[in-house]
C-alpha cells in the first residue's frame, strides 16, 4: 500500500464453483470480488435457509467491509507502527463485522437461532507481491508452488485444539476423537478468533480456497494433480470438482482457485515489505500477563519500549477491539528475558504464575 506503481506487476486469475453434493441443500458460498483482489469461500451450518443465508452473508459482509475501506487502505502503510500488518489487520476486521452480521440475523427470527458459517478468504495486495490469508473455522487454503503442494490454514477443529494442548495424548484416544467437531465459526460467539497471516506470492504460484466438502472426498496428491494439470483456474476448479464428485460428494462443496501470473510490461518484482520494529507507548490501562513478571501498567505509568529494549518484549495476542478501532495487543517478555530477569531475582523472590 502506500505508493502504488503505475504498472501492477501481478494479475490473478481466478474462478469459483459450488456443488450441491449429497445433500438436499447447498450451504455453500463462494465470492470472487477481482475489483477489491478479494476471494471467499464459506460453509454455511443451521439447516435449509439459514446456512444458505449465513454463508451467504458472510461472504457479502467481509466483501461490504472492503469496499468501504478502499480509500483509507490506499493511503495506508504496509505496516502500522507496532509492525503489524495493515492488511492483515482489515481483513480480520472483515470477518468481525461479518460475524456480527450473522449473529444479528440468527437473533432476528427463531428459524435462523443457531446458524453460522466458516470462512476462509484472500486478500491480494499485488503492488507489494503479498498474500493476506484469513480463515475461521475448517474451510482451507492450499498454495501450489513449483510443484510442491503446501497447506496454508490450520483447521479450527477439536481433534486440532486436543493436540496442541496434549501433544502426548495416546495414539489410541486420539484416533477416537471427532474428526469434523468445528470449535470456531462466524456466529457462535460475539467476537470470533481469526487467523491471519501474510505471505509472499510469487509469479506461478496456484492458491485453492475450499470448503471441507472438498477435502473430505479427495486427497493432497488429488489436489496436486488438478491445480498441476488445469491450464487455466477455471478448468482446475472444474477437475477438483469432478474429483470430488467422483470420490462420493457427501456434502456440499465449493472450491475458488486463483493463479498468479506476471503482468504483462512488468520486470523485476517489488520485494514483500519487512515489518519495522516495534516502538509502542501505551496509554489505556492494561494487564500484561504471563508467567512472569505481572506488571500492571496504567495511563499514570505506562512504558515506551525503546529499540533496545524492543527484542526484551512479543506480542502474543492480537484481537479485534469491541470499539473495533485498534487491535488489543498484550505484550509480555519473550522466554530469555524472562529467563535472565529469574536469575536476577532468584536470590529474594519467589516466582508464581498468576492465575488466569
Amino acid at each position: 500500500m502506500g505508493d502504488v506503481p503505475s504498472i501492477v506487476p501481478l494479475r490473478i486469475h481466478a474462478a469459483g464453483d459450488t456443488h450441491i453434493g449429497g445433500r438436499g441443500h447447498n450451504e455453500d458460498a463462494v465470492l470472487l470480488r477481482p475489483d477489491l483482489n478479494l476471494y471467499l469461500v464459506a460453509d454455511g451450518a443451521g439447516g435449509h435457509n439459514a446456512g444458505h443465508l449465513a454463508s451467504a452473508l458472510a461472504t457479502t459482509a467481509a466483501a461490504h467491509y472492503f469496499e468501504s475501506t478502499q480509500a483509507e487502505a490506499a493511503s495506508a502503510p504496509a505496516f502500522d507502527e507496532m509492525g503489524l500488518s495493515w492488511s492483515a489487520r482489515r481483513l480480520a476486521t472483515a470477518f468481525q463485522r461479518a460475524n456480527r452480521e450473522v449473529r444479528e440475523i440468527a437473533a432476528s427470527a427463531p428459524r435462523f437461532e443457531g446458524m453460522g458459517t466458516t470462512l476462509v478468504a484472500a486478500y491480494f495486495d499485488l503492488a507489494n507481491a503479498t498474500l493476506v490469508l484469513a480463515h475461521v473455522g475448517d474451510s482451507r487454503c492450499y498454495r501450489l508452488r513449483e510443484g510442491h503442494l503446501e497447506r496454508l490454514t490450520q483447521d479450527h477443529t477439536l481433534i486440532n485444539e486436543v493436540l496442541e494442548l496434549a501433544p502426548d495424548i495416546d495414539a489410541d484416544r486420539a484416533r477416537n476423537l471427532p474428526r469434523n467437531v468445528i470449535t470456531n465459526a462466524l456466529g457462535m460467539e460475539d467476537r470470533v478468533r481469526v487467523s491471519a497471516r501474510t505471505h509472499e506470492v510469487v509469479p506461478g504460484d496456484r492458491y485453492l480456497l475450499c470448503s471441507d466438502g472438498l477435502t473430505d472426498e479427495i486427497d493432497d496428491g488429488q489436489i496436486q494433480q488438478a491445480l498441476s494439470l488445469g491450464s487455466s483456474s477455471s478448468e482446475a476448479a472444474r477437475l477438483l470438482i469432478d474429483l470430488a464428485i467422483d470420490g462420493g460428494a457427501r456434502d456440499n462443496v465449493a472450491v475458488a482457485v486463483l493463479f498468479c501470473k506476471v503482468a504483462q510490461g512488468v520486470g523485476k518484482l517489488p520485494a514483500m515489505p519487512i515489518p519495522p520494529r516495534r516502538r509502542h507507548r501505551e496509554e489505556p490501562a492494561v494487564t500484561a500477563q504471563s508467567d512472569f513478571p505481572e506488571v500492571e501498567i496504567g495511563a499514570a505509568d505506562s512504558i515506551e519500549l525503546s529499540l533496545e529494549s524492543a527484542d526484551d518484549y512479543e506480542v502474543i495476542r492480537v484481537e479485534d477491539p469491541d470499539d473495533d478501532d485498534a487491535p488489543e495487543i498484550e505484550i509480555v517478555m519473550n522466554r530469555r528475558a524472562r529467563e535472565e530477569e529469574r536469575r536476577r531475582r532468584a536470590d529474594d523472590t519467589i516466582i508464581t504464575k498468576p492465575e488466569r
